[in-house]
């Protein structure tokens, strides 16, 4: 008799979850329908079909989007990841960025790829077709590299103190004004008097020399950046990389200053840090509106470094405290 009362719950339990999924498709809105406006120029046909494949689902205006992805509640989700994503980047209106930005957007979507953070684990499981192989990847790096080889290496015939960095705008606002970036921070030129956390390099020929205020280094010699106190500050000023006469690898021109600021409570939509970068010697600010940060920075920063309370280039962790002050007094010289 149980058993039977069970076979007959059952249609009336199959058709209220009928309903409520038919309901549902009542709340689906759809994603919204942009137009190409700017295609990608200059790129090689590889990379191209490698990015379309890989990466236009999300990335673009051209969604081919299965049925199951129209279907609420799968198409919250589905329509949630696309519009951060074209926030990110859009391949679609690729014109938009300049060139500077567009040579910044391939590294860092290698940097991404390199890391296996893109296509996102979760894309890639339901679209496998999207996974990139090592072939692939290093394509798109050797493709990268080519972006930095026509002008970010200062010639080695150059004498030493032409190879020298240019950096005289950096130890004082310009006279005008102090640069401001869209979202409020200023151009900070005390940074000249914090400490050396590290150095770094990337693919597009340039040196990185990081500095940290005092609460940022305590932060680091008692491994406490998670998450990082407000008040520290962290500004990383890029510098094509220079070759003298014997080889040595210098710092060259000055390219910007990136700035980072913590601040929990003001930043709530980026993980609790402000950023602001100052590009060339006119320091003009990065950004067209105070949303850049969001719709840029903290993407990568949430991808790859979330381990270091998403700041990259933190000394590495180790138990000893002495040998944290050895870094720094290290790199420091």
């Amino acid at each position: 008799m149980k058993h039977l009362k069970q076979i007959r719950i059952l249609p009336i339990v199959l058709l209220c979850i009928s309903a409520g999924f038919i309901a549902l498709q009542f709340f689906n809105a759809p994603i919204e329908q942009r137009p190409v406006t700017g295609p990608m120029k200059n790129v090689p046909k590889e990379v191209t079909q490698i990015l379309e494949r890989s990466c236009y689902g999300c990335h673009s205006n051209a969604q081919n989007l299965t049925f199951l992805d129209k279907l609420a509640p799968i198409s919250w989700i589905v329509n949630k990841d696309i519009r951060r994503a074209r926030e990110v980047m859009n391949f679609s209106e690729w014109d938009k960025l300049s060139e500077v930005e567009q040579k910044g957007k391939f590294y860092a979507i290698f940097n991404m790829v390199r890391a296996e953070k893109m296509p996102l684990p979760s894309y890639a499981m339901t679209h496998p077709g999207a996974k990139l192989s090592r072939n692939e990847i290093e394509i798109i790096k050797q493709f990268a590299l080519s972006l930095s080889k026509k002008d970010s290496f200062i010639p080695a015939h150059m004498s030493p103190v032409e190879a020298g960095p240019k950096v005289e705008t950096l130890t004082t606002a310009i006279q005008a004004g102090v640069p401001v970036s869209p979202n409020g921070i200023s151009y900070n030129a005390d940074f000249k008097n914090w400490k050396v956390i590290g150095m770094s390099t990337l693919i597009d020929n340039s040196i990185r020399v990081i500095y940290g205020n005092d609460i940022a280094v305590k932060a680091i010699q008692e491994e406490n950046f998670h998450p990082w106190p407000d008040g520290s500050a962290i500004a990383k000023v890029v510098f094509k990389q220079a070759k003298k006469p014997n080889g040595e690898i210098v710092p060259g021109d000055f390219v910007n200053m990136q700035y980072m600021v913590k601040d929990g409570k003001e930043y709530t939509k980026t993980e609790g840090w402000g950023f602001a970068k100052f590009n060339g010697q006119e320091l003009k600010p990065t950004g067209k509106t105070a949303l850049f940060a969001q719709q840029s920075c903290i993407s990568c920063h949430r991808q790859l470094a979330e381990s270091t309370g998403y700041l990259f280039n933190v000394p590495p962790k180790v138990n000893s405290r002495k040998l944290i002050e050895q870094y720094l007094k290290t790199a420091s010289k």
